[in-house]
């Protein structure tokens, strides 16, 4: 996978990867990390072909294929949108409020994750072994939701 759908991959999954220190991250820091991640609609849609590709899914499996790639989508919508409201506010958090908001971030991710998980295991139930092996060695790579962060892929 190259670099763009990586980094694409990261910004959909990875929230609870950052840093303590980024609590502390200026109004103008998080405009501009916000700014720079390609998580737009058509990056994280160039990245949900890519792996259906990758993982080679079939017609039959397309049902399945639908429900994660849509929860993929979701998720990405609503972290893109509770981190502009983040940014938004951050310049006039205090301490309390900021530690406040990225708790929500992370519970946020970790709901999303779950039903990217539930949703992924039903298509995988739907896998033959070879497939299966292909993903199992997509997402050992960082190709998908594994240990966080959506991150290096197997292409490479």
């Amino acid at each position: 996978m190259n670099g763009k759908f990586r980094l694409a991959f990261l910004v959909l999954l990875a929230p609870l990867a950052l840093p303590a220190g980024a609590l502390a991250q200026s109004q103008a820091q998080a405009n501009q990390a916000q700014a720079a991640a390609p998580s737009g609609p058509e990056t994280v849609q160039q990245y949900i072909d890519q792996l259906h590709a990758t993982l080679q899914i079939t017609p039959a499996q397309q049902p399945q294929w639908d429900r994660f790639a849509q929860a993929m989508t979701a998720n990405a919508d609503s972290m893109r949108q509770a981190f502009a409201q983040r940014g938004a506010a951050l310049g006039t958090m205090n301490a309390a409020q900021n530690m406040q908001s990225y708790a929500e971030l992370a519970t946020l991710h970790a709901r999303n994750m779950q039903t990217l998980a539930n949703a992924f295991q039903t298509l995988y139930a739907a896998m033959t072994p070879a497939q299966q092996q292909n993903a199992d060695a997509v997402f050992r790579t960082g190709g998908a939701p594994v240990g966080h962060h959506h991150h290096e892929a197997a292409s490479q």
